[in-house]
């Protein structure tokens, strides 16, 4: 067989069998295939007869795989539109949206609220040693919350905890920077505590710190309020409670009326008609100290959330445990948010 009766087999071979193209290309295509013979014959023959039978064969290569791709491309066409188990019909497979975590969103909700009002964010390590946690917080030596009930302990570093607030960030930004200041500082902060609808040995806080000259009990309430009013309505009232904290004096524990049960009483509140949601109270001296900062020409202000119990009251939550146990019917609640 010569190079024209191939080149006129290949112009004229036609099928719509996927086996009689399979054919085809070994015949012609493979590499013991027809043309791959006369490739063989080129060895024989003169420099200037290689050059053009060369060019032929190649040609041929050419018309045998473009008909060869031609007719592939048809059958496959053919065969998905006679496939029999696709039901056109059939509404298709969207995927799911996932959602943000609510501790995640109500975090973000926080801080933008104070965001509004001149704070930043800031952030520090969740393994903190002895000063930055304790002692620079006017933390005694004896005082309980150093005790192992207390604190996860680092057993190779005595010195060395998982962070119990994230109070250990403003004492790094004290250190850092000179008033004013004005950030809050988010967080997972870890305590050795029993688990429970209320509480749990992993959760979230957000601390706030606001050093400048003059600054008064008076700034911290007004700017609370303004918080509580911003996350909860316009209708939410605040209470002070004296407290104590090693690292404020004077201190107090900021309740909000309980939005769940509208002050009549329920298990968030203890009946009470009241939710503690954060603890405050004006830098002690001696925190201002430790820092590097004047405490006879600066004062200021801190406080502290849970935001899970703020993520209880928004969305009337009345477990805390439910935060963190991934249940997806759960969290599939907050994808619209």
């Amino acid at each position: 067989m010569n190079l024209e009766e191939i080149r006129q087999e290949i112009e004229e071979f036609i099928t719509d069998s996927a086996e009689e193209l399979e054919q085809f290309r070994q015949k012609y295509l493979s590499k013991k295939g027809t043309l791959s013979q006369f490739f063989d014959q080129l060895r024989t023959l003169t420099a200037d007869d290689r050059k053009e039978f060369g060019q032929k064969i190649n040609t041929l290569k050419n018309n045998a795989l473009q008909k060869f791709e031609q007719l592939k491309t048809e059958i496959e066409n053919r065969c998905v539109g006679q496939t029999s188990d696709i039901d056109l019909t059939a509404p298709a497979n969207v995927a799911q949206m996932g959602a943000r975590h609510p501790v995640s969103v109500v975090k973000k909700q926080i801080c933008d609220v104070f965001a509004k009002i001149g704070f930043t964010i800031a952030q520090g390590p969740e393994i903190e040693d002895d000063w930055h946690n304790f002692e620079a917080l006017n933390f005694a030596p004896d005082h309980p919350a150093r005790d192992m009930q207390d604190t996860f302990f680092i057993d190779t570093e005595p010195d060395i905890a998982l962070r119990t607030h994230t109070s250990s960030i403003q004492v790094r930004i004290m250190e850092q920077n000179q008033p004013p200041i004005r950030v809050v500082c988010p967080g997972r902060v870890f305590r050795n505590e029993t688990i429970t609808a209320r509480s749990h040995c992993i959760f979230h806080q957000i601390e706030g710190l606001y050093i400048d000259k003059n600054v008064s009990f008076a700034d911290m309430k007004q700017t609370l309020l303004y918080f509580a009013q911003q996350m909860f309505g316009s209708h939410i009232r605040i209470r002070l409670r004296p407290s104590y904290f090693p690292f404020t004096e004077p201190s107090a524990e900021m309740d909000i009326s309980c939005d769940i049960c509208k002050g009549e009483g329920c298990v968030l509140c203890k009946k009470s008609g009241w939710v503690e949601i954060l603890g405050c109270g004006m830098v002690d001296p001696n925190v201002l100290s430790n820092c590097g900062i004047d405490p006879n020409i600066y004062s200021g202000f801190a406080f502290g959330m849970g935001i899970e119990r703020i993520t209880q009251q928004l969305y009337k939550t009345k477990d805390i445990r439910l935060f963190f146990e991934n249940d997806v019917r759960f969290l599939q609640q907050f994808a619209a948010i």
